[in-house]
């Protein structure tokens, strides 16, 4: 006899939906799983056969044969084994229900306990999206499940629950997400009211947050004001957050206590990370510490001690807003919008160009500290400010700094123009800005096209780089309200690239 039940897989950030077929035929006894199984789940055969023996059921001695459609896409993970398991009871008649309109995920013990899997939330959207109704899953991934809301969540502990509800004998209640889930409390942000001194430095990742620049400051005190920056950045909206929860679902990284990810992610990763460990991957790829920065910040610490290889792997995401991955089995695209924050010595020792300090640093070393970061990278880099050693006098004052409140609110004024601006393209910030629309977007009067000409000159910029002055330039009057570009706000946003000719010798 022949059974089917609906499960769903993933691909990617996204899931998709799974028909799991069961044959029971008379031949030689037999277990059989086909659909391009990964190992974890032709593992399942041997969770199957005790969790079914050890509920009470009969294992048939008979030839059986697992069918996972569609059979062209790849099946990995343990969650098949509740949908096993329930078809092959079904398929031998020991489970006479109506199983239609239901669906099944989880791993099982052999004694039958239904553990939890990741990637749940992208699932149970595919299904919900296919028209199924009611999705059985692990108890601990029903606050995850229940995010995507219009499907009944109905969570299990035990095999015998599942049954028990599709017999009608003890129905289980349906979870549904509270508003709660959705407004999780937020984390404790640093305040930029506890930094000393720093202005142009305060000034320039305040830009970078209104426009969703990257941002990069030589000096010292600079992994102070990163790790400042989440709290002066505008909220998340619903479809970005859910973007945001789908990664750290196929992750592993949600918990029932926090099953959504309300707050914009800072990830600081240390200079030790493989090229996998911050790109994705895998033989069974997953989203990387890029894709888990998404539409948050992506901090990089002591830029230069990073391997060469994940340096450059920065290059094209940057540009493309995705990490593309490809395997023998599968070829997986991860969305990774992030502001990328980097910070770094001008030299080994830390002290060029240091007011008072004396450098220990031949010029060949420095050289070669700096040459770790190519060109092309920094040309990615938006906003370029050296952060000053803070003066005695700014240490000694009693009065606190701007708070980031009041920052914030200057940061979400100038991104609700952009988002006016940008209605209907799919663009949200300056920095996504390209083409056509960033020429029809940064106008110039004629004092600043002047300026922004002898700029280009000076600092001899790439291509690239006079966008991205443009860009920066754009975000600079959306701060001050101005509809056109003006000398001043040109002025400004070239003060972001001056460290082209400091440091970096105008390599971009």
């Amino acid at each position: 006899m022949v059974s089917r039940v609906k499960s769903a897989g993933l691909e990617g950030v996204n899931g998709y939906r799974i028909d799991v077929e069961v044959d029971v035929s008379q031949g030689l006894p037999s277990f059989d799983i086909v659909g391009l199984p990964d190992t974890a789940v032709r593992e399942s055969r041997e969770r199957v056969r005790a969790s079914i023996k050890n509920c009470g059921f009969d294992f048939p001695a008979r030839r059986i044969t697992v069918n996972m459609a569609p059979a062209d896409k790849k099946k990995e993970g343990p969650l098949y084994d509740l949908p096993i398991f329930i078809a092959i009871l079904a398929a031998t008649e020991q489970l006479r229900a109506d199983l239609r309109e239901y669906a099944f995920i989880g791993e099982l013990s052999l004694g039958g306990e239904i553990r939890p899997v990741r990637g749940v939330l992208p699932i149970v959207l595919a299904l919900r999206d296919s028209g199924v109704r009611h999705v059985f899953l692990p108890r601990e991934n029903a606050a995850e499940a229940g995010v995507a809301g219009g499907i009944d969540i109905l969570p299990a502990e035990h095999v015998s629950q599942v049954i028990d509800h599709a017999l009608g004998i003890l129905p289980i209640e349906p979870f549904y997400a509270d508003d709660a889930v959705y407004a999780q409390p937020p984390e404790d942000l640093l305040d930029f009211a506890d930094v000393a001194g720093q202005l142009m430095p305060k000034k320039a990742l305040e830009t970078a947050a209104a426009g969703g620049h990257n941002v990069g400051p030589p000096g010292t005190g600079k992994s102070m004001l990163a790790k400042r920056l989440p709290s002066i950045l505008p909220d998340m909206t619903f479809d970005e957050a859910l973007e945001t929860t789908k990664l750290y679902s196929i992750s592993g990284l949600l918990s029932a206590g926090r099953p959504f990810v309300s707050a914009r992610p800072f990830r600081s990763p240390h200079h030790t990370i493989s090229y996998a460990g911050m790109a994705g991957g895998g033989s069974a790829p997953r989203p990387g510490e890029l894709s888990l920065a998404h539409n948050g910040v992506l901090f990089l610490d002591e830029l230069p001690e990073y391997s060469k290889s994940v340096l450059e792997v920065l290059r094209q995401p940057l540009e493309d807003g995705t990490v593309h991955i490809s395997r023998v089995a599968a070829a997986v695209e991860y969305p990774c919008s992030i502001m990328l924050v980097c910070a770094m010595n001008p030299c080994k020792c830390g002290f060029y160009g240091h007011p008072t300090k004396a450098c220990r640093c031949s010029q060949k070393d420095i050289d070669r500290y700096i040459g770790r970061v190519s060109g092309p990278l920094l040309d990615r880099i938006d906003i370029q400010v050296e952060v000053p050693a803070v003066s005695f006098d700014d240490m000694a004052q009693r009065e606190k700094g701007e708070a980031s409140d009041a920052i914030r609110r200057r940061v979400c004024a100038a991104r609700e123009i952009q988002i006016k601006r940008y209605a209907g393209t799919g663009i949200t910030s300056n920095a996504r800005l390209y083409g056509d629309m960033l020429r029809d977007c940064c106008k110039l009067d004629g004092e600043a096209t002047r300026l922004l000409k002898k700029i280009f000159e000076t600092l001899a910029l790439s291509a690239r780089g006079y966008d991205r002055i443009l860009k920066v330039a754009r975000t600079v009057a959306d701060l001050k309200a101005h509809q056109d570009i003006t000398a001043a706000d040109v002025a400004e946003a070239a003060q972001y690239r001056a460290l082209d000719k400091k440091y970096f010798h105008a390599r971009v």
